[in-house]
């Protein structure tokens, strides 16, 4: 056989080992050094023939492996490790069906605006258009769910668009990139002085920005003069690690403050400018309002709930995002956490006795406004009605939450109650689907979380629906010493479309392709060398949890509470159809 023939033998090509002279470097190396150099310790992974050079480069640099069952989890894992050490998560999936299968999680990483880099294989090169096994056009398919994405065609060119893809995932509005590296560009070894690999700290620039100066000044002015303001803090704020200038500006200025998504926990329950209950209430009667990190989307009716008498002013770190679906008096670009201690600056010492007094007296109103809205709600907080109201469950976790535990919700109804009564303690202790609404989030969550903070307690509240898609992964964590407590609220349905349907079509028609099993889902934990449990009391919720968290301490494995709740009781936003205004 020629050494023509040998050099193009698949067998001969993709089970050759690697040379170990330090002369050379291969393709799957260079990814793994470009990696390190963007400050990525894990990987979240399904193995494919297609990366495994990823692998042998990664151990090589250090950086942590994780495998999961499923693309989608590690996906959502990458996302959810993002979230978690404000750096550049990383999902590497196989060719084909590696690729669709994080399709979803890269897609909800998109709509949350979490920097995530997902590297996907492919076919030699000298197989293009040949029908190779599990060959699509996956750039093509990424394109719309990224800020960013590429083939990569030479192999001494790997590391430097490793690094243009990264700096496209932070540039702006936060987001994922896509990098497809076909098979003989992983493997092959080029001279290590022919590989184009940046150097750290040559080719980035800061991103806190404060735009216009001259806007600055002049929001600085709006909120001297304000006798009712409001300010809503959202994902980005916490995201970019904004949160302390946030904190600062609102303490500051003396100003309510309402919090979404990644931001819940910025300022702890029972501080005198943290409010939650009050937001439609504020919105219609503020004098000004600043929306801060987060789009007019459907979570926010597009912006219509918000009063036209007020004045309006949108942070983003999107030009794009500001004055989209409503009209603004004011909008500022760049990062939230540098816009708003700038403003912080200009109006120090500025806000008279008279504006600060109106200030005080209207976060008096919004507290008793507050205080009733509690009180309406405790009924269904504290009922013992059987089967279970899911509102008990989401309060009993709540009153479960210890300083550190970081929360993570997965489902439709239940995480939509749970953000009524859940209040985490501290910054970056709630995860939720966001704006995709991906079911499936939480088992990738709850890893990444545990493995970020291994000395932290993670606890999820998954619907029966959610759990049932990604639960398997929950091995995986234990198999990477992550252990979590997975809560299910078990109605046995996907209730939030369930409840539309049944208005829609009545009775016989409106439990169709929305009912699910009656799974006693505890025996999942027992069955992975876990803890499980079974709740069908209100009284025994607290107790059950309880169980769990020892379990999880002295064994280091997960814990399965499965909770019966009714599923005849729905979220307000379910009943008003709001996710679809």
């Amino acid at each position: 056989m020629s050494a023509e023939l040998k050099r193009t033998d698949t067998a001969t090509d993709t089970l050759a080992q690697k040379t170990k002279d330090g002369s050379v470097v291969s393709g799957g190396h260079l990814v793994a050094k470009a990696l390190k150099q963007e400050g990525v310790d894990t990987i979240f992974t399904l193995c494919g023939g297609h990366i495994i050079d990823i692998y042998d480069g990664c151990l090589d640099e250090g950086i942590r492996i994780i495998d999961v069952r499923h693309e989608q989890t590690a996906a959502h894992a990458a996302d959810g490790y993002a979230r978690q050490t404000g750096r550049l998560g990383c999902v590497v999936t196989t060719a084909g069906p590696g690729c669709t299968n994080a399709v979803t999680g890269v897609a909800t990483a998109f709509r949350s605006e979490s920097p995530i880099l997902h590297i996907g294989g492919q076919s030699s090169l000298t197989q293009h258009k040949m029908g190779s096994l599990q060959d699509l056009p996956h750039v093509d398919m990424m394109t719309p769910i990224t800020k960013f994405a590429s083939g990569v065609f030479s192999t001494e060119r790997v590391a430097d668009m490793i690094s243009m893809a990264a700096r496209e995932c932070f540039s702006g509005a936060y987001g994922p990139s896509y990098l497809e590296i076909p098979r003989d560009i992983l493997d092959a070894e080029v001279p290590v002085e022919k590989a184009v690999v940046p150097q750290p700290g040559s080719y980035r620039a800061s991103v806190n920005s404060i735009g216009d100066p001259a806007d600055i000044e002049k929001l600085a002015d709006m909120l001297v003069k304000a006798e009712r303001p409001a300010v809503l803090l959202g994902q980005q704020v916490w995201s970019s690690g904004g949160h302390e200038e946030a904190i600062e500006f609102v303490r500051a200025l003396d100003i309510p403050a309402y919090m979404n998504g990644a931001s819940r926990g910025l300022l702890p329950q029972g501080d005198p400018h943290h409010f939650d209950r009050t937001r439609s209430d504020a919105f219609k009667n503020a004098d000004v309002i600043l929306i801060v990190g987060t789009p007019f989307d459907f979570r926010m009716g597009y912006g219509k709930r918000i009063s036209r008498e007020a004045t309006l002013v949108q942070i983003d770190q999107s030009y794009a995002t500001v004055g989209k679906n409503r009209d603004i008096s004011l909008g500022l670009v760049g990062s939230p956490g540098a816009i708003l201690a700038a403003v912080t600056q200009a109006a120090s010492g500025r806000i008279d006795k008279g504006a600060r007094q109106q200030r005080q007296k209207w976060m008096a109103e919004l507290r008793e406004i507050e205080a009733a809205k509690l009180e309406k709600l405790m009924p269904m907080f504290t009922t013992d009605q059987s089967p279970i109201h899911p509102y008990r469950l989401a309060y009993e976790i709540n009153e479960f939450l210890g300083e550190d535990t970081i929360y993570i919700g997965d489902g439709g109804d239940i995480v939509t109650i749970s953000a009524q009564a859940v209040r985490p303690r501290n910054p970056g202790q709630w995860m939720d689907p966001g704006a995709l609404g991906s079911l499936g989030v939480g088992t990738g969550f709850s890893m990444a979380a545990k493995l970020a903070h291994p000395n932290k307690e993670v606890v999820c509240l998954y619907g029966d629906g959610a759990f049932g898609m990604t639960a398997f992964d929950m091995e995986t964590a234990q198999r990477f010493g992550a252990p979590y407590l997975a809560v299910i609220g078990n109605n046995s349905a996907m209730n939030q479309i369930r409840y539309g349907q049944l208005a829609k079509y009545g009775e016989e028609r409106g439990d169709i392709g929305n009912k699910l099993g009656d799974v006693p889902f505890s025996k999942f934990g027992e069955m992975i060398g876990g803890y499980g449990e079974e709740v069908t009391e209100a009284s025994q919720i607290q107790p059950a949890m309880q169980r769990a968290r020892e379990a999880i301490a002295k064994t280091g494995r997960c814990a399965v509470v499965n909770v019966w709740v009714d599923p005849d009781e729905y979220a307000p936003g379910t009943k008003a159809q709001t996710m679809y205004k």
